[in-house]
């Protein structure tokens, strides 16, 4: 039985393998390179940074996100934990204060008696040592040149977008209102809403403010959920009204229905800072400045952060792991998170405590096990595993890569109702068989 398990990487998959591991009594060595070499997006040395939005999507227990975040219940989760202690208001999402959410977690971690973090970048780790390999969509130049030394090919990778947040207290409240999308939850949303002249002058200006020709989010790569808002509106003049700046489900205060509609998602425990939800971009800072300051509400907004570009690595799984996230050519190793190709906050970390399943398995000298198809996570592992590799890309939880129910069910509510039925009933049982007792 190895004494020593290494876990790189303290992101949101590396701190829940790192935290699943250590609650079984088994100890970790948790490396993360932050703060002595920092990435282009994140802002602090802490744990399970969140560097896109403060959403970890929704909580509502019959769609995709939510059986995802159930299971991930069932197996442990620390993050999610933490989650709830900094939660803020966000409808039926599950939103969170992300300084308050890093610091939670990284005091679990460092309080933990069978977890040594280490703050240094890895540039190198021997097949022969159980390693759960967490490093994120921002792996290092430096290592990204070791994974393709181990993997005999080079690493794909897409481009991700950041968008702005602003302060809450430079809203113009007398145009901005609040209310959530078909009135679930509670009205938690800002909402900024245009005219068709006002849409129109918007248009327009974001188009000619996209300057950036030729850059590689032009060339497709770059994972579609997070498509940059300029390069969106370049599909046609009402792509945004039918995306992001959809005004189905919402009514002015007035009563009226908007012509485009921008929502301001709350990021902060105490309601202070909103982000612009769908606006990723890489336009340029001065761009942003003056193109989203034409949206309704916006005039005199107080930027907290710009958007910001920057490059997502992942593997070419299909190729390269097997269903239980070892890499086939050197078993000892075990991937999670979003190198792995599974996309979105939860997806990652849900990847994180299966990976740190079976790197304890391993180190008991037992066999590395499987997860149940019919569950959520299973379903998401399972394509990133077997999907076609020569067109190999990222996906969030959906219940279309789910296996249908024996009896096939028209009705889309049932149907969805009964997947989540069967994904608990089968995540249960395989944390009964597989896990043992994980300790809050």
């Amino acid at each position: 039985m190895d004494s020593i398990i290494n876990v790189i990487g303290g992101g949101l998959a590396g701190s829940e393998a790192a935290f699943f591991l250590a609650e079984q009594g088994l100890k970790v060595k948790l490396w993360e390179m932050r703060p002595a070499h920092m990435t282009p997006v994140h802002r602090t040395p802490n744990m399970a940074e969140l560097v896109c939005s403060n959403s970890l999507k929704s909580d509502l227990p019959d769609t995709a996100q939510g059986l995802l975040k159930s299971e991930m219940r069932i197996m442990g989760s620390l993050l999610l934990h933490c989650a709830e202690t900094a939660r803020v208001p966000a409808g039926s999402a599950l939103a969170v204060d992300r300084d308050l959410f890093s610091e939670l977690v990284t005091r679990r971690l460092r309080e933990h008696s069978n977890i040594t973090i280490i703050n240094a970048e890895v540039t190198s780790f021997p097949a022969d040592e159980i390693t759960v390999l967490a490093t994120g969509p921002l792996t290092s130049d430096a290592l990204s040149s070791v994974l393709k030394e181990y993997n005999g090919e080079e690493n794909l990778h897409f481009y991700d977008a950041v968008a702005p947040s602003i302060t809450e207290e430079s809203l113009d409240k007398s145009i901005v209102f609040k209310a959530s999308r078909y009135g679930k939850g509670s009205d938690d949303y800002y909402n900024c809403p245009f005219d068709q002249e006002q849409y129109e002058k918007f248009y327009n200006c974001l188009l000619e403010a996209d300057i950036n020709e030729g850059h590689p989010v032009d060339k497709k790569l770059f994972f579609s959920g997070c498509m940059p808002i300029e390069v969106m509106a370049r599909r046609g003049k009402d792509t945004l009204r039918f995306g992001p700046m959809r005004p189905v489900g919402l009514k002015c205060a007035d009563g009226s229905r908007a012509y485009a509609i921008v929502q301001l998602r709350q990021e902060d425990k105490d309601g202070r800072i909103y982000g612009l939800v769908g606006f990723q971009t890489r336009l340029k800072w001065g761009d942003q400045d003056k193109v989203f300051r034409l949206i309704p509400g916006l005039g005199k907004a107080e930027f907290v952060r710009y958007g910001v570009m920057h490059r997502n690595t992942y593997l070419n799984s299909p190729r390269l792991l097997l269903p239980t996230l070892q890499l086939r050519t050197a078993p000892k190793i075990i991937f999670a998170g979003q190198v792995t190709g599974v996309e979105g906050y939860m997806e990652s970390a849900a990847t994180g405590i299966f990976a740190g399943i079976n790197a304890a398995r391993l180190a008991r000298g037992d066999s590395p096990v499987q997860l149940p198809a019919e569950s959520m996570l299973g379903a998401l592992v399972n394509f990133i595993t077997t999907a076609d590799s020569k067109s190999f890309q990222p996906i969030n939880a959906n219940f279309g890569i789910l296996p249908p129910l024996a009896d096939p069910v028209r009705d889309k509510k049932i149907r969805y109702s009964l997947y989540v039925k069967r994904a608990l009933q089968v995540m249960t049982k395989f944390s009964e068989l597989f896990m043992g007792q994980v300790v809050k």
